[in-house]
């Protein structure tokens, strides 16, 4: 086990499509900063993941409350004086921008790679309500990180452990 590594005073948003990894590299930032960990799905209504495991993409619409809910739970994290990392695909800049709203300190991080590796590791996977066939409708919706955002997009293929001490680097760099 790490010893607890400084990190920016501010909530990590792990983001990205289905198969870039987002739970796992979240586990190892949170076990190594002491940050609490949630996965955004928990957030969203039962319907919402009925839609999902029938491979049925999500509307603007489905997700707003969905969002709004998240940010209101990092509002009061942030208010408790928590910081967190969270997974959430957060692939449009308007869901980012929704995430915003909560007006806490917000760092996104973009786990991004190839689509074929990203099949590869969606092929793997047992253990998740999103199927494979998803991943396209993702990449078409996905709106890279904007000069903007603050954040930063991280290239996925390497260890989990190579990808969170590369997460690690350049938070510290920003801090």
């Amino acid at each position: 086990m790490h010893e607890a590594e400084k990190l920016p005073p501010a909530h990590l948003i792990l983001m990205g499509v289905c198969g870039s990894g987002k739970t796992t590299i979240a586990e190892i930032l949170a076990q190594r900063s002491g940050f609490e960990l949630v996965e955004a799905d928990e957030f969203h209504p039962a319907e919402n993941v009925e839609k999902m495991s029938k491979g049925q993409p999500l509307t603007d619409e489905d997700r707003w409350p969905w969002l709004e809910k998240l940010s209101n739970w990092l509002q009061k994290q942030d208010s408790a004086g928590k910081r967190t990392v969270v997974t959430c695909s957060a692939l449009k800049r308007i869901y980012r921008d929704k995430l915003r709203l909560a007006d806490v300190p917000l760092i996104f991080v973009h786990l991004d790679g190839p689509r074929e590796l990203l099949l590869k590791r969606l092929s793997h996977r047992t253990d998740h309500f999103m199927p494979a066939s998803m991943l396209d409708s993702q990449l078409d919706t996905l709106e890279s990180l904007q000069p903007d955002e603050l954040g930063f997009a991280v290239d996925i293929d390497d260890t989990p452990e190579g990808i969170a001490a590369t997460i690690m680097e350049r938070l510290n760099a920003v801090a």
